[in-house]
């Protein structure tokens, strides 16, 4: 069962990841993501059916629109691609739960957020708002389902000692870190603590630590000043996959 459901996820996240690629594109421009259809920013011919399966069609197109040969962003094609992996192995690290539909919807929430984050150095509330109250009705589905009612306590409480943490050191830090970060962690905070509640505090550590370590390289090799922004969503995000993935192990090692 659940190798058939990584199957089912590798497929969905395939096409999920390149809806994902136009909400990051147009909502942060305050853009519907219905309409107008896609099409090349350069010739502007509408992007046909063919042209837009995952992955295949930029492959088979060697990354050029068909009608102008104007350069398509490998980006596309590497979102699609990671979105339909992380969606092949929730399977494996939750289990065969109602819980996957959950996680499903937070990966997609993530990897939108992670890469608005990347291209405008913010979270748009008008995906981060609806995608946190989705994700809690669904976790909350997904307890009563599961008949697991007892995950929901350590979700809220999860997610609100997150929220807290972070607020308190975004007003310590003065500017160090933006609001969109401290909301985004109870978000982050809701699906740690439904696991359990001790991956609130090592996704905590991880993002800090990772976040650390990048923005002092950046900072050493120059390619950002001190006064230059650094986003902390994808650390926040990335520390949060690595303790859903390996958090068990790891505390298992740790309290050993």
């Amino acid at each position: 069962m659940t190798t058939l459901l990584a199957i089912i996820g590798a497929i969905l996240g395939l096409a999920i990841g390149s809806f994902l690629n136009v909400v990051a594109y147009r909502v942060p421009l305050g853009k519907s993501v219905v309409s107008p259809p896609s099409a090349c920013p350069r010739c502007a011919s509408e992007i046909t059916s063919r042209d837009n399966i995952p992955v295949v069609s930029w492959l088979l197109l060697k990354g050029k629109c068909r009608n102008c040969a104007e350069p398509i962003s490998p980006r596309y094609a590497v979102v699609e691609l990671a979105t339909g992996a992380l969606f092949a192995v929730t399977p494996y690290v939750v289990g065969a739960v109602w819980a996957i539909g959950a996680y499903w919807w937070f990966v997609g929430v993530t990897v939108t957020l992670v890469l608005t984050d990347l291209d405008h150095k913010r979270i748009p509330n008008r995906i981060l708002y609806p995608g946190t109250a989705v994700g809690a009705v669904l976790l909350v589905v997904a307890a009563l389902l599961d008949g697991e009612p007892g995950r929901l306590a350590p979700a809220a409480l999860g997610g609100l000692g997150y929220f807290t943490v972070m607020l308190v050191i975004a007003l310590i830090a003065r500017g160090g870190f933006g609001f969109g970060d401290v909301k985004l962690s109870l978000l982050l905070g809701m699906f740690l603590g439904y696991l359990n509640w001790q991956f609130v505090g090592l996704g905590f550590f991880l993002a800090f630590f990772f976040g650390g370590v990048v923005s002092i390289l950046l900072l050493v090799t120059k390619i950002k000043g001190r006064k230059d922004k650094i986003p902390f969503g994808p650390y926040l995000v990335l520390g949060t996959y690595l303790a859903i993935s390996f958090g068990d192990p790891f505390l298992a090692w740790y309290l050993s």
